[in-house]
């Protein structure tokens, strides 16, 4: 009895009402921010490009496919309407259900493109579903006015301050990393513009430390109990729009930080916006909305201690004091998406086939900048299992390039992108393929590391199991205990850069028993220094035994080998020179010139003024809403009429934001 007590008191706590504006704020900002995160966040512009070739796709579930590029048009046009109808509170419940499925549908589809502020923003249109949002300042309120101003359920803005708190906290907690806390996730932060005020007092190595990390993870863990509370609050504010201003100046993560701005002011008073509207003047009194108390919602349990209530019912009509089962329902609700949301980010136990050299089924852990990467070199080597020839496949054959620094890094991609390639060879009756064995040889370091294997390139990944719950075998460990060179790899770099601008260092570490394949450009002069272990180099047909310390220089336009002979890892160091461009005295000059030294070019943005950005900004949103208005007509037309307009789905007038990194061999 006591326990039912006590879950009568918190349901009529969580159903009790509140004023509906602060969450109407909330409401108005997310759909707005993703009206302008549809185009080109998610991608919108770039349809054709992703969808309308026969490239391979890396959804959560086999079943889950693209339709035509016609037919994905439509689905951003419903998930855009969505968001429109979301900023305006215009059919409130079918503009969040529609963003929602649509939204979820392109999030599913494309694993390549999972972050973590993506995914915070299928879970927020899945809270706006529940909440009542739409109560205030919303076109649903102008038509019915049972809606207009009236009461939200606490729990409406407990359910969004909890998810706000658990993606500053567990950000937090994830921090509580060694590579983050001795500062090797981030480095090179400090030479952003936005860091200029303090490095006055601070050199780079201590902004990147105690700025950027040390003071990331203080600020993760404490800015939601900042928030929480009314005393600290300003300063959870303060530090809040710091953090996410640099954020957004720092990074192309689109509406993120922007969303997060938005989010802070769920955690002021229920009716701050009431309060400001009502000092404006009475001229604006009939286009701002009302600032009278909230009329009562069947969706509020209503008792006798609370303030006004008789004066509601006497001018509003009698209101619910009993929960009932619709009340308890939606609470359970929200009770069991908490509970996921505790246990997800650390879920990582269960679903062991995504793991990694990190844990988990990436874009939900909030993670978020914890760990680095840099790819050196994926070679994907396909042997025809009945005439024994090998053929070696450009990565990014089946894919594009924007996920090619993506499938390479997790099991469950790699098998995939490994099934699709074996099927597309065997449909492709001129290369004669019946049985093909694919091996996949992907070198990478995490947080400033030695490039390593990833994949045990002898493992033949058409027939290698991978299941969600169980740990691919195939999968390299991380050199851990290769960690403590991290330091002096920095140091040997920083020697490296102040002796030559033509020079380029690469630090490798390979495992007992393999070896690497390595060519070098005709272009390039190459030496290889052992830092640990024993190592075979063979070129020539000769086999040349190096020790710890010793030094080789291995041949231009020609293929070298390096067997790792030691019983431990071996790890070395290439250092390259670029013949052509020291020898030309243009590109000479140009390099050492320290006007034009390309350490030295400071990018044109920085100069502008504010005016000038935001002038930048309109025009630049402009050109890709107007090209996205144009494809998507051009798809109506066509599935509508079947008439083919010429030009359609033009996205290539204008550039894809997303950088492209060159890939380059060992």
């Amino acid at each position: 009895m006591a326990l039912l007590h006590h879950w009568n008191k918190f349901l009529l706590f969580m159903a009790s009402p509140t004023d509906p504006s602060n969450l109407a704020v909330l409401r108005i900002l997310f759909g707005f921010l993703m009206m302008l995160d549809i185009p080109q966040e998610r991608s919108m512009l770039f349809i054709a490009h992703q969808f309308g070739s026969d490239s391979c796709h890396f959804p959560l579930f086999s079943f889950i496919q693209p339709l035509s590029v016609e037919s994905m048009h439509v689905v951003y046009l419903v998930m855009f309407l969505g968001a429109c109808g979301i900023c305006l509170g215009f059919l409130f419940r079918l503009s969040c259900f529609s963003f929602m499925i649509t939204y979820w549908y392109i999030f599913l589809l494309e694993k390549c493109h999972w972050n973590n502020h993506s995914y915070l923003y299928g879970l927020m249109s899945f809270m706006l579903l529940l909440s009542d949002a739409n109560h205030y300042w919303s076109v649903d309120g102008f038509l019915n006015p049972k809606l207009r101003n009236s009461h939200v359920p606490k729990w409406n803005y407990i359910l969004f301050r909890f998810q706000v708190f658990l993606v500053y906290f567990y950000a937090g907690l994830k921090k509580l990393d060694l590579d983050w806390m001795t500062g090797y996730s981030m480095t090179g932060l400090s030479r952003q513009w936005v860091f200029d005020p303090f490095r006055v007092l601070l050199d780079d190595q201590t902004i990147d430390l105690f700025l950027v990390h040390i003071g990331g993870l203080v600020f993760d863990l404490s800015e939601g109990f900042l928030l929480v509370f009314d005393k600290t609050r300003p300063i959870g504010i303060f530090f809040g729009a710091m953090f996410h201003g640099m954020n957004s100046q720092m990074f192309h993560i689109g509406m993120f930080p922007y969303t997060m701005l938005a989010t802070m002011p769920l955690f002021c008073a229920y009716n701050w916006p009431k309060k400001m509207l009502s000092h404006l003047p009475n001229t604006l009194a009939k286009i701002v909305p009302s600032q009278d108390v909230a009329q009562t919602n069947p969706h509020c349990v209503y008792v006798s201690s609370d303030e006004n209530d008789e004066k509601q019912q006497d001018r509003k009509g009698a209101a619910i004091k009993m929960p009932s089962a619709k009340h308890k329902a939606l609470l359970c609700t929200v009770l069991v998406y908490m509970g996921i949301q505790i246990f997800l980010p650390y879920s990582h136990f269960i679903t062991k086939g995504y793991n990694a050299w990190t844990q988990g089924l990436y874009g939900y852990s909030w993670d978020m900048m914890v760990h680095s990467w840099s790819t050196q070199h994926v070679r994907i080597k396909v042997v025809d299992q009945v005439s024994g020839e090998v053929t070696y496949i450009r990565p990014t054959a089946w894919t594009k390039e924007h996920r090619q620094s993506r499938w390479n890094s997790h099991p469950d991609m790699i098998k995939q992108y490994v099934t699709c390639i074996a099927e597309k060879l065997m449909a492709l009756d001129e290369l004669n393929i019946t049985e093909p064995a694919i091996y996949v040889d992907v070198w990478r370091s995490m947080n400033k590391r030695f490039q390593q294997r990833m994949i045990d390139p002898n493992v033949d990944l058409v027939k290698a199991p991978w299941s969600p719950w169980q740990k691919a075998e195939w999968i390299k460990p991380l050199l851990t205990e290769l960690s403590p060179w991290r330091q002096k790899l920095i140091h040997i770099r920083k020697e490296l850069r102040e002796k030559s601008n033509f020079s380029e260092i690469t630090f490798v570490a390979d495992f007992p028993g393999l070896f690497l394949e390595n060519f070098v450009a005709e272009d390039l002069n190459a030496s290889l220094t052992l830092l640990n272990g024993e190592v075979n180099v063979e070129f020539n047909n000769t086999n040349h035994t190096l020790q710890v310390g010793e030094e080789i220089t291995v041949p231009s336009d020609e293929t070298h080998v390096v067997y790792t002979v030691s019983e431990s890892p071996s790890c070395w160091m290439y250092i390259f020179m670029n013949t052509t461009e020291w020898n030309n005295e243009t590109i000479r000059n140009w390099i050492l010139h320290p006007e034009t030294a390309p350490q030295r070019k400071i990018a044109s943005k920085k100069d502008m003024t504010h005016l000038e950005k935001f002038k930048v900004f309109l025009m630049d949103k402009y050109l890709i809403f107007r090209q996205c208005s144009i494809n998507t007509y051009y798809a109506l037309v066509h599935l509508t009429l079947g008439v083919e307009a010429e030009n359609e789905f033009d996205e290539e007038r204008l550039t894809d934001p997303e950088t492209k990194h060159d890939k380059q061999e060992l």
